[in-house]
């Protein structure tokens, strides 16, 4: 590879050691062959110094037998004892130079055989080592191709890694400007919220006062008709055996001594003390005797109450709902915590009977059947719930809606129920089965519900109300 990393090649460490390695087993093997040539040398110098020798003696055997029985009576010397013939001498001879050549050939040759012996274990060891050296360059070759192919597969990562690299800045920067136009939509919304705020506030001090312009208003007129009714004089005459077909007006006259002054200053729950009607003489039919009718109360005095009369801390966050039941004797209310709290409604004051537990989200509304033996509620977990009075836990779970329940009403009988909600829906509900028995689709939030006979009237966020016949 050209540029850098032509000067640093991270095969050269191997691939030296690999050389020397070659170059020791060459300088061993030298040393090998150096030590066997020379001793083969010296065994063909001796050999044909043999075949001259051989060719001499056969040659002249005369003269080598007189040497060498002269060298012999040389070496036995003059004190020798015995004497032997030269033929004898002769043979002796040759057979002592023939056993040291053959002595000497065997020794040469066993050398020969074991240089043999110890150049082709070279040879075998050079032939394994030039075999493991061709699988080693054949396995560098494949470690340069691998690695080749690792190098491209590199360089195309980096391509892609640059290519995401742009494409992640790019997206960094559109997701800079979109978090910028989102602070400005929020502050935009912020401040919109403020503007509504502070309208709402207008309007709703504005409803205020001409709710107290209302109110004044009202007193005053129900005060100026009380001052009226108070001066005005009421005559009755009743015919036997009926009250409502007599009724006339009569000499008989009531003059209310109480000033309209003191009348204003009493609640509207008191009654003056009744008044006692008798029918006058020369009025009864058939001389039947005259009669005591009951006594009619007369409300003297009216205005809107201005005080509250008992205030509980009833629920941990915001009631939602209050509803009485059937008699009047037991309220409920639901809240925000999820809770459901019934009351004993005892000489004006409310104490605590039962809690309802289970509800799956703040309470919006609140209602007791026909019987008051069970609560139904509507509740911000896309369901409305079923409890009995006198069980903790909700007995039906009536789910359906898709969104908030926001109303929830028991119809004419304890078996048939019906709720509302923000998905749009209005559905009426088989109490008996817990299934919807059918489903009304509407083009606006409903808000609340109440049902008659076989008619069901809702209040939507459109600021309409629809009628729907149940049948």
């Amino acid at each position: 590879m050209a540029g850098p990393e032509a000067s640093f090649d991270p095969t050269s460490g191997w691939k030296r050691h690999i050389v020397r390695q070659l170059q020791q087993r060459d300088r061993t093997q030298k040393a090998l062959f150096l030590e066997l040539v020379p001793a083969y040398n010296h065994l063909l110098e001796k050999a044909e110094l043999l075949a001259k020798f051989s060719e001499k003696l056969h040659k002249k055997p005369n003269d080598v037998t007189s040497a060498t029985h002269q060298s012999f009576w040389e070496e036995s010397g003059p004190d020798s004892d015995q004497s032997s013939p030269p033929g004898t001498l002769r043979v002796k001879w040759q057979e002592e130079e023939e056993e040291g050549l053959r002595l000497d050939c065997g020794e040469m040759a066993y050398q020969v055989v074991k240089k043999s012996a110890a150049l082709d274990a070279l040879q075998s060891e050079l032939e394994e080592r030039q075999s493991r050296l061709a699988a080693v360059e054949a396995r560098v070759a494949q470690l340069r191709e691998a690695r080749a192919q690792q190098v491209s597969l590199v360089e195309e990562l980096q391509k892609q890694n640059a290519a995401q690299r742009k494409a992640y800045e790019v997206l960094r920067v559109h997701t800079g400007h979109q978090e910028a136009a989102l602070r400005r939509l929020q502050e935009e919304a912020l401040n919109l919220l403020e503007q509504l705020l502070q309208r709402k506030e207008r309007a709703a001090a504005e409803c205020n006062l001409r709710n107290e312009r209302r109110e004044r208003a009202n007193q005053l007129r129900v005060s100026q008709e009380l001052k009226k009714a108070a001066k005005r004089t009421v005559s009755i005459s009743e015919i036997p055996h009926t009250l409502h077909d007599g009724i006339r007006e009569q000499t008989e006259t009531l003059a209310l001594a109480i000033k309209p002054e003191s009348l204003e200053s009493e609640a509207c729950g008191k009654w003056k003390r009744p008044f006692s009607f008798k029918k006058r003489r020369g009025h009864s039919i058939g001389g039947a005797p005259e009669q005591r009718y009951q006594s009619i109360p007369v409300c003297v005095a009216a205005r809107l109450p201005t005080w509250a009369q008992d205030v509980l801390d009833a629920h941990l966050s915001e009631v939602n709902a209050v509803c009485f039941g059937p008699n009047s004797s037991l309220l409920a209310t639901g809240g925000a915590d999820c809770l459901i709290h019934l009351w004993n409604v005892v000489g004006g004051r409310l104490e605590a009977n039962q809690t309802l537990e289970g509800a799956g989200g703040s309470i919006t509304s609140v209602d007791f059947d026909p019987s008051g033996s069970q609560v139904l509620a509507a509740t911000y977990n896309q369901a409305a719930q079923l409890w009995k009075v006198g069980e903790a836990r909700s007995k039906e779970t009536l789910s359906g809606h898709k969104d908030k329940v926001t109303a929830a009403k028991f119809k004419l009988t304890r078996h048939q129920a019906v709720t509302g909600s923000r998905d749009r829906t209005v559905k009426e509900w088989d109490l008996g089965r817990a299934y919807c028995s059918r489903t009304i689709n509407v083009l606006s939030y409903c808000n609340d519900v109440v049902c008659g006979d076989h008619i069901i009237i809702s209040g939507h966020n459109d600021q309409k109300i629809r009628f729907w016949d149940s049948r």
